[in-house]
């Protein structure tokens, strides 16, 4: 990873819902076995967004010993920054600077020279006398699905989703999701409002075994299915609470998921960490199950981050924060800790060897929080105090491993 070079240049019926059930047994077989092997990668980087630019972690797979490098785009805010995995050389970054505003970076080289895209995205110009939306942000990154190289998408703030299908130089919107989403809005503007960070798209889940197969999650608005490549779409929102000043408790959309991610040895199993909670949904099933139920009282389920380990559908980690009813977001009566289930969320346990006792008044971002492929599994997590802990026993123990960062955004790994 070299240093950075200037960049500055640079269906809702039942027929529908048969469909979204693509998935046979045979298919589910097939990816586990696929990916149910733990990685031989030999060397592991960390891709760190802040609000002060980007750095990059590098160690080796024993994960003992650590190089920070960095900063890269000094001074701009840093969303997401991806590796493709299809090609482990091009890298996007997500970013809003002081004079481009928000624009997408990208390299070819892994990292060694940047170039603009040459159009980000970006909402069509509004007709005469109208007033078109603005994209604040490019939040959310992902590469598209392997049989589809070149394909990338982005989730904005406000709510959109763009495509690129030339490696991340042009982005489009794609009509069908912002055509449906302005539909929902229209019928009921309060169950999109804004988050203290925006109304942001993100966490978009391609199916493994489908390119047409697609989950997204608006905070606030809900989690999203498509199953024709996002021409159409639905929402999948059953059981999955509000706030308590909605009418409905449960209605259809308006849910505000923090993150949503998918198993990878099992696609059909998803989690998401909720403002209101955390559950677990496991399709061709419709209802998510509320497992956030099952940790202390004291502690409560609300949070930003869940990962969910490669090889076991039944293994997930979440960082819980304060939910109290100022929502300070910083770790309950500081003292931070990460909770493990083994059992799918039916119970949990609390770890917190190697974080502080008491007086840690950090929390972690939807985005900041991620695991290796590694066996054992390696966790990482950045902090709002800038700091990156670490994890080699799967979550057992932590150990910081760079401190005084700018305030951390996300964190993804890169296996090579």
């Amino acid at each position: 990873m070299a240093k950075h070079k200037s960049a500055d240049k640079g269906k809702s019926s039942k027929s529908s819902a048969g469909k979204a059930k693509r998935a046979s047994k045979k298919a589910g077989r097939t990816v586990a076995k696929a990916t149910g092997k733990a990685s031989k990668a030999r060397r592991i980087g960390l891709l760190v967004g802040t609000v002060k630019g980007a750095f990059y972690l590098g160690t080796d797979n024993k994960r003992k010993k650590w190089k920070l490098e960095g900063p890269h785009f000094l001074g701009n805010e840093v969303n997401h920054w991806v590796l493709d995995p299809r090609t482990r050389k091009t890298m996007l970054v997500a970013a809003v600077t002081g004079h481009l505003g928000p624009t997408v970076f990208r390299s070819t080289d892994s990292g060694m020279t940047w170039k603009e895209a040459t159009r980000p995205p970006a909402f069509p110009k509004a007709a005469e006398g109208q007033q078109a939306p603005a994209v604040k942000r490019t939040f959310y990154l992902a590469p598209g699905h392997e049989s589809q190289p070149g394909v990338w998408w982005a989730g904005t703030v406000p709510h959109a989703l763009f495509k690129s299908e030339d490696d991340g130089v042009s982005w489009d919107p794609v009509v069908g999701f912002n055509s449906y989403i302005e539909g929902l809005r229209a019928k009921n503007e309060m169950y999109f409002g804004e988050t203290p960070g925006g109304a942001i798209t993100h966490s978009i889940l391609i199916d493994p075994r489908d390119a047409q197969h697609m989950y997204v999650g608006l905070s606030t608005g809900g989690t999203f299915e498509t199953s024709d490549g996002g021409r159409t779409w639905r929402g999948l929102n059953q059981n999955v609470s509000v706030v308590d000043f909605f009418p409905e408790k449960f209605p259809e959309y308006g849910q505000d998921p923090h993150c949503v991610v998918m198993n990878r040895a099992n696609p059909d199993r998803l989690y998401q960490q909720n403002h209101c909670g955390v559950y677990r949904l496991d399709r061709p099933g419709e209802r998510w199950e509320r497992i956030g139920e099952n940790l202390p009282k004291k502690v409560g389920d609300i949070g930003f981050g869940v990962v969910t380990h490669p090889r076991d559908a039944d293994t997930v980690w979440v960082f819980p924060m304060d939910g109290t009813e100022v929502w300070p977001r910083t770790s309950p009566e500081g003292k931070p800790a990460v909770f493990k289930s083994e059992n799918g969320g039916k119970s949990w346990k609390r770890h917190a060897k190697g974080f502080p006792s008491e007086q840690g008044w950090f929390t972690v971002f939807r985005q900041a929080l991620k695991s290796d492929a590694l066996d054992p599994l390696g966790l990482y997590l950045g902090t709002t105090a800038g700091e990156i802990w670490v994890s080699r026993d799967e979550g057992e123990s932590w150990k910081p491993v760079v401190s005084y960062l700018p305030r951390i955004l996300s964190i993804e790994v890169a296996e090579r």
